[in-house]
């Protein structure tokens, strides 16, 4: 085993963070993590300066660039932050925390966390994608029941037949939407029983298209 595996793996271990959590931290796999570790990887200056971010940010200098004697190092000094601040800084680049607001979207009612993958969030840009608390039974007939939570993505248009958040008549609410001629769209309910209504689609202000159900238990 290298020195420089030596020290990452006693690094790493100081942070309570496994060989997978420090893969997913920098983008490599598990696999690669531990051929470091080991010894037979050698490490590139990219690479090095990315595991370096991760384990040196609240840890202090890692000294793994010289051959010099290992100073004594004093835990409870070192790590000046909490372990979850520590956890937040390292995984800032590969998770999000997604806001949950209800249908007025003026107050934020918690965090979600999700993985960034491509600079993207469940393939949506990272800006436009939230939760939304279900606040009502009208689209039981869905399965979307009160108390539950969506994924959604911020849009103002209507791609296709799928159930969104509007704002129609000076209320919000959650509906499916299907586009029809004339510049016309329906609206639909479904409390168990469906309840249509044709209006100008002019009429109606789209907030939200939802995306998956995050159900209940």
């Amino acid at each position: 085993m290298s020195r420089m595996g030596l020290e990452i793996s006693r690094l790493r271990k100081e942070l309570g963070m496994t060989q997978k959590q420090l893969a997913r931290s920098i983008g490599v796999t598990e696999k690669f993590i531990i051929e470091i570790e080991t010894g037979r990887k050698i490490v590139k200056d990219n690479l090095l300066k990315r595991i370096s971010k991760v384990l040196r940010k609240e840890v202090g200098n890692l000294d793994i660039y010289e051959n010099k004697p290992e100073p004594d190092i004093n835990v409870e000094k070192v790590v000046e932050k909490p372990v979850q601040d520590i956890w937040n800084d390292a995984l800032s680049g590969v998770i999000m925390n997604v806001p949950v607001y209800n249908y007025k979207m003026d107050r934020e009612l918690g965090k979600r966390k999700l993985p960034i993958i491509a600079n993207k969030v469940e393939g949506l840009p990272k800006d436009k994608v939230i939760y939304l608390l279900i606040e009502d039974d009208d689209m039981k007939g869905f399965r979307l029941n009160k108390g539950d939570l969506a994924l959604a993505f911020k849009t103002s248009e209507v791609d296709r037949s799928s159930i969104y958040l509007i704002e129609y008549k000076e209320k919000k609410m959650i509906r499916q939407l299907r586009a029809v001629s004339g510049g016309k769209i329906i609206l639909v309910q479904n409390s168990g029983s469906i309840i249509t209504n044709t209006v100008y689609k002019k009429d109606v202000d789209v907030l939200a298209r939802l995306i998956r159900l995050e159900i209940n238990l």
